[in-house]
């Protein structure tokens, strides 16, 4: 935990000039008055300070953020992350300057096991529960088009050879790609088999 100690006039004062110096307001901060003012003798000599210690309470996003900054470096990356609210939760999309496909890995299996443990981390300093999502390079929507346009051609597939297709293991967010993009399909119907990790999302004609 981070702490500083503040002095000034007042407590206020005190507690004001930690702030400052933190740049944070007061709801980011707990609250320990070490040493009350005084006044000296007649009120004039000897005036103590009030002196505060403040403790910076954790931001979980910001600790993931940190994290995340601090796996990439491991990595020999430079990068920065841009935080955005949607309705899945939070985004935090990362760029540099440097290819980032060793954070991305193949089919983003890395993107995916740094996204579960970034979530692990801001949770782990939230009183409720949060969602994060990674993404690197617009991998996420590229990755959605292309799942989308491949859920097209193999119903396509499935209608002409009266078949099902059964697709390769997939992340829970791939799976859900697909059977959004079918739901509505007048000939065709998805469902998923098998225990994660290996579960596979199948087409079939409807019955």
């Amino acid at each position: 935990m981070k702490k500083i100690v503040a002095s000034g006039k007042t407590i206020d004062d005190a507690v004001r000039n930690g702030l400052t110096q933190w740049q944070v307001t007061k709801d980011r901060v707990k609250i320990d008055v070490l040493e009350q003012p005084s006044k000296g003798l007649f009120g004039l000599l000897g005036v103590k300070a009030a002196k505060v210690e403040l403790e910076l309470i954790p931001d979980a996003i910001e600790e993931a953020e940190q994290f995340l900054l601090e796996v990439a470096r491991t990595m020999g990356l430079q990068v920065s992350i841009d935080r955005k609210q949607t309705k899945e939760g939070t985004l935090l999309s990362v760029s540099g300057s440097s290819d980032l496909g060793m954070l991305i890995g193949r089919r983003g299996g890395t993107l995916d096991a740094l996204q579960y443990l970034i979530n692990i981390v801001a949770n782990r300093y939230s009183d409720s529960h949060l969602r994060i999502v990674l993404d690197a390079e617009d991998f996420r929507e590229r990755r959605r088009k292309t799942l989308s346009e491949l859920s097209d051609r193999l119903a396509g597939r499935v209608i002409r050879t009266r078949k099902e297709v059964v697709l390769e293991p997939m992340t829970p967010l791939e799976r859900k790609v697909i059977h959004s993009q079918l739901q509505n399909h007048p000939k065709v119907r998805t469902f998923s088999k098998g225990d994660e990790p290996n579960r596979r999302v199948v087409i079939a004609l409807r019955s």
